[in-house]
């Protein structure tokens, strides 16, 4: 499992011009099983991806193709958690 932060840079103030493609590129990500949840690092500083079921360097490659990222709209760090526990509603994540 990955926790992808997507922190705003220098370049903030080109998101708009780059925010259609950017929820294609997350929408790709809900529809091909990868993405579990998406939404803003408050105070408006970014995004978070809660990402599973792909490999480190796939998600890495997914990630360079996020408009934002290749844009430098902001910058990204990917965390590889490894579930230990879970509750039980998201047991499927400790596979």
């Amino acid at each position: 499992m990955f926790i992808v932060l997507l922190r705003f840079s220098s370049n903030k103030a080109k998101a708009p011009q780059f925010m259609d493609s950017h929820n294609v590129w997350l929408k790709r990500g809900f529809e091909d099983g990868v993405f579990l949840l998406a939404g803003s690092l408050q105070p408006k500083s970014g995004g978070g991806i809660l990402a599973h079921n792909i490999s480190p360097s796939d998600l890495q490659t997914r990630v360079n193709e996020d408009p934002f990222v290749a844009q430098d709209v902001v910058s990204a760090e990917i965390i590889e958690i490894a579930p230990a526990r879970t509750d039980a509603r998201l047991a499927f994540l400790a596979g």
